[in-house]
């Protein structure tokens, strides 16, 4: 029988912590459960590994640890849930975990992070030139503090060399039944779920994010030239003119502005766009010529190609699914 180590954080966990705890445990416990009704063992032991005797949640939640870390010499899978989005507090006090992450990869232990579990997973070093998800909202701290790692932040599901990794929230259900059909079959995975009612193989989560631009950066001429595409959607902007404006090389400035959001200039200029696009099919009643005209584009096929290239969805079906109206 395998192992499987849900990871309870000490000093860091929050409300969605213990949800992905719950969930994890209740599905593959079901997992196992339908395993052995065919007619085979078990195939995990779960169990909450933790490093005291009790992890408290707003004083109202609790989670008791079933082993330390410690009892554990060797296990197969290990889970890491979501945590507080305070990187320095999510460190704090667990560097035994981190420590441990590390050495069982290492004795060939495959390692899944939940969300901003991506952080603790990230401090052992293992991410560094590896893909990894986080949640959308926390992409931008994750990058400044771990730029070694190739974060995706549109993608829900990475799968690579034993390391998994996923984006935000309770998006960690589809993860779970991504790794029940990985450790099991493709029946228990449909079996679990249609139980709790997950939709499976879905591995993007760009219909869910919320772009608000990346400003947490230091580069003063890249704040200037995100205000200047943020506040003249109508105008086709030169990237060669922003160049001018602010003195600097074209090469340099699509460097700056790169390390600075994580996009080019072009894609940063679409990003508001389609946001903006966004809230217009999710509040108004304006036709998908009327938003696309507002937000600076007069060509139907290029703004539904770069529509859909940030949201996985065409303009159509976004608005049927998210104007009640529509």
């Amino acid at each position: 029988m395998k192992h499987l180590s849900l990871i309870v954080p000490d000093r860091q966990s929050n409300l969605s912590t213990i949800a992905c705890l719950v969930g994890a445990y209740e599905i593959f416990t079901t997992a196992n459960n339908f395993w052995q009704e065919k007619g085979n063992d078990p195939r995990f032991k779960v169990e909450l590994v933790g490093i005291s005797d009790l992890t408290e949640v707003y004083g109202v939640f609790s989670v008791k640890p079933q082993v330390h870390l410690r009892q554990i010499e060797r296990t197969d899978l290990i889970i890491i849930p979501s945590l507080v989005r305070n990187y320095e507090k999510a460190l704090e006090g667990n560097q035994l975990f981190i420590d441990w992450i590390g050495d069982q990869y290492r004795k060939g232990s495959e390692i899944a992070s939940i969300c901003t579990g991506a952080f603790m997973l990230a401090s052992s070093g293992l991410l560094d030139g590896r893909k990894c998800a986080t949640h959308w909202s926390a992409a931008e701290m994750f990058r400044s503090t771990f730029p070694d790692v190739h974060l995706q932040p549109d993608t829900l599901i990475t799968d690579e060399k034993g390391i998994y990794t996923n984006g935000g929230a309770y998006s960690f259900l589809n993860l779970v039944i991504y790794l029940v059909e990985k450790y099991y079959d493709r029946e228990t995975a449909i079996y679990c779920s249609k139980i709790f009612q997950i939709e499976m193989d879905r591995y993007s989560q760009s219909e869910f994010i919320i772009f608000k631009g990346q400003k947490g950066h230091g580069d003063d001429v890249v704040k200037k030239a995100q205000q200047v595409l943020e506040n003249n959607l109508h105008d086709k902007i030169s990237i060669d003119d922003l160049c001018n404006k602010f003195s600097v090389s074209r090469r340099n400035f699509d460097r700056r502005f790169i390390k600075a959001t994580g996009n080019t200039p072009l894609e940063y200029s679409q990003r508001v766009k389609i946001e903006i696009a966004k809230k217009s099919f999710e509040t108004t009643r304006k036709t998908i010529s009327e938003v696309m005209y507002e937000v600076g584009y007069s060509d139907d096929k290029a703004f539904r190609e770069v529509f859909k290239k940030f949201t996985s969805m065409s303009p159509i079906d976004y608005k049927k699914k998210y104007n009640k109206e529509a």
